[in-house]
């Protein structure tokens, strides 16, 4: 029995060193092995080559760069940027790039820029007046009465010479017999003495000079002259041919000296006096032809010419007026009415022209976007120089021939974050990963939609390109079209882009 316990307990003492001794060589060998692969690890990392550290970009893809590291004022660390990652060409860095169904989508269209003379149509608001030149005023030099009227209404035509009103006053018929008793004495010193003939001479004179200063016609002072009597009244005559635009006469009435008791404007010719904004007013010219246009008359086109242009200006409506000098036959054109001026202006030489919608205007500067490829677009500071009402002549920036965009560049502002790549003007150029990074994503829910202003309220989540928290807040869309998948509580995937400061715009909308 014992010989047996002692077999048993060899047994289980040579069991457990076996067991002991391949549990220590396992731990050995399994030690041994990261450390091995660790080595390995190292021996190839410090064999492949490390990148170059080219410099630190914007995160959120502004053209600014740096040589360390640092913050943005939002607190986001700038990206590095290694030799090799910036994989497009320097002539290319500028360009912004969208992809060709996202072209058509927005419906981008180029047109070339061309040589091409500008003629603009220059209109204006007018009314048509009376020329000051032709009008006459009937107003007597002295005092008398209204004895009888031949024209007793107002708008009367009239023609030269023809009776207005006779009028009586003491003091013509006096003057009238001064000049009868002259005349008489001066008949009856005939063959005397030379001094007292020449005195009565001078009374006759002075007394025909009166008459004729109180405007007393030629023919009724011939009348007087050769009969030598009196007449009791006096008639006014028409001194213009033309309508009779101001009537004051009234039979019976007591008139004082100078009192215009008719006025009649000749309106065989008439002017427009339109008028003209101030940053348009370096383009009229005196001499130049204009269109003149009435409601009245649709289908009747007058040329007149620009003889004037008034020295002052209108301080509420910052207009200046012009005049037109234009016939009227037959009268159409009646004082008072309203007209429309249209004056063609510009310059006959050939200048390279775009569009004018190929121009977007920042307020600062003025940029083109020009196509260099499909789907790859480079913008482009210009300088503006005269205007037309479809094209704009371009002095600097662009070239004949070169592809302009001409529709959806709003668009591809909103798309691709323009701002970035025209920063690029003054700075170190964009990457496509800063234009890329410009773009974010966002979940939530619509809350408001204003499809007047194309606004939307969206109530979303965290932002992490921005570090926003989750907010509400409200959003104005690229293009009219998304406004159909945003709707009041539905639930949305939207990405959007910051199109000015503060100004965040919905680029793309997911359900």
């Amino acid at each position: 029995m014992k010989s047996a316990a002692a077999f048993f307990s060899g047994a289980v003492a040579l069991l457990a060193a076996v067991g002991g001794g391949y549990w220590l060589g396992q731990a050995g060998q399994a030690s041994h092995a990261p450390a091995a692969a660790g080595q390995a690890a190292s021996a190839s990392d410090a064999a492949k080559p490390q990148p170059k550290l080219l410099y630190y970009r914007n995160p959120m893809g502004l053209p600014d760069t740096s040589p360390v590291p640092k913050k943005d004022p939002m607190g986001m660390d700038y990206i590095a940027v290694y030799d090799g990652e910036t994989a497009d060409d320097p002539a290319t860095a500028n360009q912004v790039k969208i992809s060709t169904d996202k072209v058509q989508k927005l419906g981008v269209r180029t047109e070339a820029a061309q040589r091409r003379s500008l003629e603009r149509t220059l209109r204006a608001a007018g009314r048509v007046e009376p020329d000051e030149r032709r009008i006459a005023v009937v107003s007597p030099k002295f005092e008398g009465y209204v004895e009888r009227l031949w024209v007793n209404v107002t708008g009367q035509y009239v023609a030269k010479g023809q009776p207005l009103l006779e009028v009586y006053s003491p003091e013509l018929v006096s003057a009238q017999r001064e000049y009868a008793i002259a005349a008489s004495g001066a008949a009856s010193l005939t063959g005397a003495d030379s001094p007292a003939q020449r005195g009565m001479a001078q009374l006759v004179a002075s007394s025909l000079q009166r008459l004729k200063n109180w405007d007393i016609s030629e023919e009724q002072i011939k009348a007087l002259v050769a009969s030598g009597q009196t007449k009791r009244t006096v008639t006014f005559r028409s001194p213009v041919s033309g309508i009779v635009t101001e009537k004051k006469a009234v039979q019976g009435m007591r008139f004082l000296p100078g009192e215009a008791l008719y006025q009649v404007s000749d309106l065989s010719a008439v002017w427009v006096v339109a008028d003209v904004f101030e940053q348009d007013l370096g383009l009229v010219k005196t001499g130049a032809k204009a269109r003149v246009s009435l409601n009245a008359y649709p289908d009747k086109a007058l040329i007149g010419t620009v003889t004037y242009i008034y020295p002052t200006l209108n301080a509420d409506t910052r207009t200046v007026p012009v005049r037109v000098e234009l016939a009227n036959p037959g009268g159409l054109l009646k004082p008072g009415m309203f007209a429309q001026m249209e004056l063609q202006v510009g310059s006959p030489a050939q200048a390279v022209t775009v569009p004018v919608s190929a121009v977007i205007d920042s307020g600062t500067r003025q940029i083109v976007l020009v196509q260099k490829a499909e789907g790859r677009f480079e913008p482009r500071e210009v300088k503006l120089g005269a205007r037309s009402d479809s094209f704009v002549e371009v002095l600097a920036g662009v070239k004949d021939g070169d592809l302009v965009v001409v529709a959806a560049n709003f668009l591809i502002d909103a798309e691709s974050n323009l701002k970035a790549a025209i920063g690029g003007f003054g700075g170190a150029a964009p990457t496509a990963g800063a234009a890329k990074a410009a773009g974010h994503q966002a979940e939530g829910t619509v809350e408001d939609v204003d499809a007047q202003a194309g606004t939307v309220s969206v109530s979303h989540g965290p932002v992490a390109s921005l570090k926003w928290p989750a907010m509400t807040m409200e959003f104005m869309v690229s293009n009219a079209s998304l406004l159909k998948d945003l709707k009041p509580g539905a639930k949305v995937a939207i990405e959007f882009v910051e199109r000015g400061a503060g100004e965040w715009v919905i680029t793309g909308v997911k359900k």
